[in-house]
């Protein structure tokens, strides 16, 4: 049978969206208890909540693999709840968990894309139940706690006691949260690990879409028994997402309970009043913030729609028949409309930004991970992981990290020998950090290991053929930035995680994908410092538009230092033919655009155009176009596919639709600098030849 037969889309939305927490929980928790040498009773607790809701909801999805592997490590971590033995080798339940981990990741990643479920991980349930029955041996345990068959979704594993009471539940989700029926569900797995789940009404929630028509009109009921107490029940149902409001009262669980498809099973339940102990009813939304989830696809279309109302507005705003004409109150009502749109577009981006905490957590697996094969003590700090960008940039920039995560532990860290024969701590540190400045985002790795070797790194440069420039005259920055070259590496021989030459390159090509910017600062023995710049969104930016000719071009406004009028006589050429203009006692390059694009104008003086200051990365230059046309919102949209393949043209990042209806190139400054920087290497280069 296909894994998926009984799955639907809603169903799997959801799956995947909580399993997908459930499994970076369960791998936070794993890292953060073995730092600590050892797991705490909660800890313990919420892997086994987390392994049990992820067994039975695979279970009802028909996920057998994932099933199977979460029930076995559910048993283990059963046993070591109940039992408590005295030894654990907790390095090898680590590993034992975290290698499950990856397994449920890889199968997670093949549902979410339609694959087929093909994992094997017999030898991995082998070595849970190998573990497992170490432990019992060393407590010296006669008979297995657990049952080895695999349990039913529903089964919480509650023994039959004194203390086991009987309770009926009435639940009530919040307005608009929609797939009631779904909500239902999980609330039943949820509940599994606390209770007995007995009954539910309406009983057809996994087959039959219309139930959640029910359960918003007149609730959700549950019947199950627990040996927890009642209080501790109420706090389980006040942390319910979507929840309401719900009443807990007790049942008479004498009273045969039979399942109905629809919802009056109350008026076949016949409860004694007696029973009836005592009622709470509780406004869940009191104690949680009201959330929805809401598909990632929507907020883009969202977002597309407000850039269209901006390219709309610009376009009234800016018709051609509105010139020389007094319209005062039209102007009056565009102001307002602009106000508007730009509360719209800030709450828009507001909502798809998001922090960057789940993608500074995952880095401490990397630094596990390479800290055991590699025989070294480093220890990840975090910093400013509150720090919110757009989704899109998110996506961007996990990548890089690992990467540059990996190049630290492996080039930068030494062994624990080498750093105490220095006079440093054995365990090496590596920072990683994120902060605001101004429209950007900078992210900062920063590792207090050996640094970055310059001869070595020139030399390497040297036998690869990738030295383009004089290194007497290179600063430490520009040698630096040799390490992100493609087949740049310092290493001497291939191992799993470097040498061949990749790896760093990603981080630039994935970087500069984004329209950010990476560089890096290096102290022998002090340790290395990488500076990643990110915009804190793609969408919409505050641009300058420029005429060239006939053309336009967009220049961000973050870039613009200042724009000026030149004299002809303050420009004037260097020994290698490039043009410089002296600014307060400083040289700048100039960069004429009309020149650069083949842009055919009548403006070829000075005199008769405009100067743009721009400035990247510390980097300055002065643009040289023919006049300025006005500051405006401008949508991003990328170039045409057919461009990028026909020719790579330097110095674009993308387009936008102005007013008057027009396109305009939106210029990349640091692309535009880098050009000229490149020029000035190929003339030395020329000229030296010569």
């Amino acid at each position: 049978m296909d894994d998926r037969a009984l799955s639907t889309d809603p169903f799997l939305e959801v799956f995947v969206f909580e399993t997908n927490q459930f499994i970076e929980q369960i791998e936070q928790i794993i890292i953060a208890g073995e730092k600590s040498s050892g797991f705490t009773a909660e800890m313990v607790n919420e892997i086994l909540r987390a392994m049990h809701t992820i067994k039975g909801s695979s279970a009802m999805m028909m996920y057998k693999g994932i099933a199977t592997l979460s029930h076995s490590l559910e048993d283990l971590f059963y046993y070591i709840r109940e039992s408590k033995p005295s030894s654990v080798n907790y390095s090898k339940l680590s590993d034992l968990v975290l290698e499950g981990i990856d397994f449920l990741k890889v199968e997670m990643v093949k549902i979410k894309n339609g694959d087929q479920q093909d994992g094997q991980s017999d030898t991995l349930i082998a070595e849970v139940q190998e573990f497992l029955e170490q432990l019992r041996v060393c407590s010296h345990e006669g008979t297995p706690p657990l049952e080895t068959e695999q349990s039913s979704p529903l089964d919480s594993g509650v023994e039959s006691n004194s203390a086991v009471s009987a309770y009926k539940a009435s639940l009530h989700f919040e307005d608009g949260c929609e797939m009631e029926n779904i909500r239902a569900f999980m609330v039943i797995h949820k509940l599994g690990v606390h209770a007995e789940v007995m009954n539910y009404s309406p009983a057809d929630i996994q087959d039959n879409d219309k139930s959640a028509l029910i359960i918003r009109s007149q609730g959700f009921q549950l019947w199950f028994r627990s040996n927890e107490s009642e209080p501790e029940l109420i706090s389980f149902f006040q942390k319910l997402s979507f929840l309401r409001e719900f009443e807990l009262s007790a049942w008479n669980d004498h009273v045969h309970v039979t399942p109905f498809l629809d919802s009056q099973l109350d008026q076949h339940v016949q409860v004694d009043p007696a029973d009836e102990t005592k009622t709470v009813k509780s406004q869940a939304s009191g104690t949680q913030q009201s959330v929805i989830s809401v598909n990632v696809s929507k907020l883009d279309n969202l977002m597309d729609l407000i850039g269209e109302l901006v390219i709309s507005e610009a376009m009234v705003t800016q018709n051609p028949e509105l010139k020389h004409l007094e319209l005062d109150h039209f102007w009056k009502s565009a102001r307002h409309l602009h106000k508007i749109t730009g509360e719209i577009q800030d709450m828009v981006m507001s909502i798809r930004m998001v922090p960057l905490a789940s993608t500074f957590t995952k880095m401490h697996r990397i630094v596990r991970d390479m800290s055991k094969r590699l025989d070294k003590e480093v220890e990840l700090d975090i910093f400013g992981e509150d720090t919110e960008v757009d989704k899109n940039i998110i996506e961007h920039i996990s990548d890089p990290l690992m990467h540059l995560i990996r190049n630290s532990i492996d080039h930068g860290i030494e062994t624990p020998e080498e750093r105490l024969a220095k006079g440093k701590p054995g365990i090496g540190r590596i920072t990683l950090e994120a902060r605001n400045v101004g429209s950007d985002v900078l992210v900062i790795v920063k590792d207090d290991g050996k640094g970055i070797n310059k001869g070595k790194v020139l030399a390497r440069a040297r036998e690869s053929d990738l030295l383009h420039k004089d290194p007497e005259e290179m600063t430490d920055k520009e040698i630096f930035s040799l390490i992100f070259l493609p087949g740049f590496s310092t290493k001497d021989s291939v191992t799993e995680f470097s040498g061949r030459g990749v790896g760093m390159d990603v981080v630039t090509r994935n970087i500069e994908g984004v329209g950010g910017s990476v560089w890096v600062d290096s102290t022998p023995d002090v340790g290395s410092v990488i500076y990643i710049k990110i915009p804190l969104t793609l969408a919409i930016i505050d641009g300058m538009n420029i005429r060239v000719g006939k053309s336009r071009y967009t220049i961000p406004m973050v870039s613009i230092k200042e724009s000026f009028r030149a004299k002809d006589e303050e420009v004037f050429t260097d020994p290698d033919g490039h043009e410089m203009i002296m600014v307060r006692g400083q040289c700048f390059p100039v960069l004429r655009l009309h020149e650069k694009y083949k842009a055919d104008t009548e403006v070829r003086r000075f005199s008769e155009g405009i100067m743009i200051m721009v400035e990247s990365e510390n980097e300055t230059c002065c643009l040289f176009a023919d006049e300025l046309l006005g500051e405006q919102q401008v949508v991003v949209k990328a170039l045409p596919e057919y461009i990028n393949t026909i020719r790579s043209i330097k110095g674009l990042t993308g387009c936008t639709l102005l007013g008057d209806g027009s396109i305009s190139l939106i210029l990349d400054i640091a692309g535009l600098i880098g050009t000229i920087n490149d020029n000035s290497q190929m003339k030395k280069g020329e000229v030296t030849y010569e």
